[in-house]
């Protein structure tokens, strides 16, 4: 996909959920104000929903946003929430924690030409020396399945997404579950260009050990079992 030409940003939301964030909210929504300024006629949006947060992070996040949003505590209930106060015809989920890349709306102004959702390649950022492993593992699994997690920066067309019935009130998976509803309607765009995402977990507890982890709770969603039990399993394994 060729953006030596790249066209201008199309109608966008882009929203954050947020908890916490306050040591690197800044720095997050920094890259962001090119794109705004852009869209300074009102085509791309930043909206950051916050669950809660005991930090500075609302009063950090305030000057860099169009909007900063109070929701209950929960990924799933956050974005949603968003959703409900954005403008756009596009969604663009994005993490707290990761970095969109250069020419990232052109890119998804392309790949919306011919799908009506998508997600991008992932690089994980740390001090692991296996995090590049751990990344090409997850695009590969991605491409093969179909499915994104949420630091891959989903994109998805609104009127698809409320089609899809919007992220499922879980705990846990929420990605996973809207990505199945998704593929229900067509496949994804799965973009070469990568986001950055932090590997602060990885480099917390270990690459190995949250691989392990990760792949045991993903194994035991297919086969069944409920969300809020994985997500007690999660807490209680960190």
């Amino acid at each position: 996909m060729s953006l030596a030409n790249p066209r201008p940003p199309i109608n966008i939301s882009i929203i954050i959920p947020m908890l916490n964030e306050a040591a690197g909210i800044q720095a997050s929504l920094a890259p962001l104000q090119p794109l705004r300024a852009h869209g300074g006629d009102g085509r791309v949006e930043v909206i950051v929903v916050d669950g809660g947060s005991v930090d500075q992070s609302v009063a950090l996040a305030t000057p860099l946003v169009d909007a900063v949003i109070i929701s209950q505590p929960g990924r799933a209930r956050q974005l949603n929430l968003g959703v409900q106060h954005a403008c756009g015809a596009v969604l663009l989920f994005l993490h707290a924690d990761t970095r969109l890349p250069k020419f990232a709306l052109e890119a998804i102004n392309q790949a919306l030409d011919t799908h009506v959702w998508g997600r991008f390649d992932i690089q994980l950022a740390g001090r692991s020396r296996w995090l590049p492993i751990v990344s090409m593992m997850m695009n590969v699994r991605s491409r093969l399945t179909g499915l994104a997690t949420g630091d891959q920066a989903i994109f998805v067309r609104t009127a698809t997404f409320q089609q899809a019935g919007g992220f499922p009130d879980q705990p846990l998976m929420e990605d996973i579950e809207l990505c199945k509803r998704l593929k229900k309607q067509a496949p994804p765009a799965c973009l070469d260009a990568k986001v950055v995402s932090s590997g602060r977990r990885w480099d917390q507890h270990g690459a190995w050990t949250t691989i392990r982890l990760m792949w045991r709770l993903r194994y035991r969603y297919w086969r069944g079992v409920s969300a809020t039990q994985l997500a007690k399993e999660y807490r209680d394994a960190r």
